[in-house]
Formats: structure tokens, sequence, C-alpha cells
């Protein structure tokens, strides 16, 4: 099964692919949005080419667990997600992943490599790499 993973943002939204069969996951892109909107063409055109039979939407949490109020702004992203597209939407705990882009992107080039957009879609990566991590546990 292929999905697509989404990091959701106010100002920018990171996606990537992922396969179940493998396990494995692919940086995407980031999309640029306003207030939390995105331009739903370019989404469109996304799950057009890669055809994902499900969806997974990064899930906000402070450390403890308790939401927030992005966390209730990302849930309504993934049921328009769902109503705009008709594909089933998952929610994955998302903690310290944009932490742990950044980590990654710089050991690999330096600060020089921790653009915005880089760091939102590697922070996606990791949210469909748990998901599938937790699929096969």
């Amino acid at each position: 099964m292929t999905l697509l993973g989404f990091d959701f943002g106010t100002k920018s939204i990171g996606i990537a692919v992922g396969q179940t069969v493998t396990g494995t996951a692919s940086v995407l892109t980031a999309i640029k949005a306003k207030e939390g909107i995105p331009d739903w063409t370019v989404i469109e055109k996304l799950l057009k080419e890669w055809q994902p039979q499900q969806l997974v939407v990064g899930l906000p949490l402070n450390m403890d667990g308790s939401e927030q109020p992005l966390t209730a702004r990302a849930r309504k992203f993934g049921n328009r997600l769902h109503g705009r597209f008709g594909l089933p939407v998952k929610f994955q705990d998302e903690r310290l992943t944009s932490t742990a882009a950044r980590e990654q992107l710089f050991d690999r080039g330096g600060f020089r490599n921790l653009d915005k957009g880089k760091v939102d879609s590697t922070a996606a990566l990791l949210i469909v790499e748990d998901y599938l991590n937790q699929l096969n546990d």
C-alpha cells in the first residue's frame, strides 16, 4: 500500500510518500500554506501522481500527550483531506519529529541544509516512518 504523509503547519506543509510493502518512506516536497490552508490543486496533483490508498497526518501534541491549539488545526486539515479526496486519513503522533528532522539535516549539511521546506518534508518522512513502524509492531 502506498501512503502520503503530511507534516501540518500554518505556513508550510511537508509531504512524504511511504510504502507498506518495503516499510520505507521518501521525502517529496513542502508546500506553502496560508493560515494552514494549502493550495489544494498541488495536493490533488500529488495524489494523482502517487495514487496512495491512505493518508497520514502528523498530530502535534505536547510532550505530556495533551493536545494544543495546533492539534485541532491538524485534525481539521486531515478531515478536509478526507472530505475532498475520499481517502482514509490516519493521525500519527509527531512529537519531536521537527527536532529530529533538523538534527538529521544539520548532520548531513550544516546550517545551510536547514531550509524550512527541507525540515518540514523530512518531518513528514519521519511521521510516515513512525506510522509504518507501528504497523509492523
